[in-house]
């Protein structure tokens, strides 16, 4: 079987984009894979076809990228085939904030505190559990909201340029309920320096949900949280100019728009 196709629309893309990535089922097939970006991204099987997801990176170089598909059968039979992802560049705005000058001009203290944080952050994003946890359509996490705002703008904080914002800020007063976008497992809820009260959600296959800035944690590690329930309630907490939720997604490293979640099928 040719699998030049199997990409289909997934094969151009822009910054900043989750893309989900099908393939048929085949008599034999056991097992496939891709590699993206530097990591081995397993399928799983739904029915007659094969499903996974890759991230383009809100940074990721414009230009072709490599995708391996390697497809293992139970006869002993591997095969794989190199296809090519097109990715456009996406223009990102400048935001210019002010916020408490201790976020800013970190203490020695918070600043050892901020890279062991960071440390952790990143061991999460780099691990990936090999199996798919949702089943049904993401959702936008606070009730009512449509649209987000300051996905990848290029952030100044008091006059100092810093990352790009990796997620996308909706609105939600202090005490609003936050609701899990999708079924996953609680990998981290605690209070973070910049983040404040955040709780990360791993929803398989690399992908990661995020809520930050809560007054309120309602779930713990290790807990298995459906689609809708309620993980905290909204605030002001951490590096923050006022009351409202940062919902970000990663898949793996790779930071990507929360609405293109919204995107997904569900096979």
């Amino acid at each position: 079987m040719h699998l030049a196709g199997i990409l289909l629309a997934a094969l151009t893309s822009v910054q900043g984009q989750i893309l989900a990535l099908e393939l048929p089922h085949e008599p034999g097939l056991e097992a496939a894979s891709v590699t993206w970006d530097g990591h081995e991204v397993p399928f799983v099987r739904a029915g007659d076809v094969w499903l996974t997801v890759i991230g383009v990176d809100l940074e990721a170089a414009p230009g072709e990228h490599a995708a391996a598909i390697a497809l293992s059968f139970a006869d002993g039979r591997e095969r794989q085939q190199q296809e090519s992802i097109a990715v456009a560049a996406k223009s990102f705005p400048t935001t210019e904030l002010e916020v408490e000058p201790g976020y800013v001009e970190l203490s020695p203290e918070n600043q050892q505190r901020a890279a062991r944080e960071s440390a952790e952050i990143n061991a999460i994003y780099a691990s990936l559990t090999p199996e798919r946890l949702w089943a049904e359509p993401f959702l936008v996490p606070v009730d009512g909201v449509t649209g987000g705002r300051n996905f990848g703008h290029r952030r100044v904080f008091n006059g100092q340029p810093r990352a790009p914002h990796s997620g996308t800020d909706l609105p939600a007063g202090t005490g609003t309920p936050i609701r899990a976008s999708n079924r996953g497992r609680v990998v981290l809820a605690k209070e973070l320096f910049f983040s404040g009260n955040a709780v990360f959600l791993d929803h398989g296959l690399g992908l990661y949900s995020v809520y930050l800035h809560l007054s309120e944690i309602q779930v713990e590690p290790g807990m298995i949280v459906e689609r809708g329930e309620v993980v905290g309630l909204a605030g002001a907490t951490g590096r923050v100019t006022g009351p409202h939720l940062h919902w970000g997604v990663r898949v793996l490293d790779a930071r990507v728009d929360p609405f293109t979640l919204l995107e997904l099928a569900t096979n």
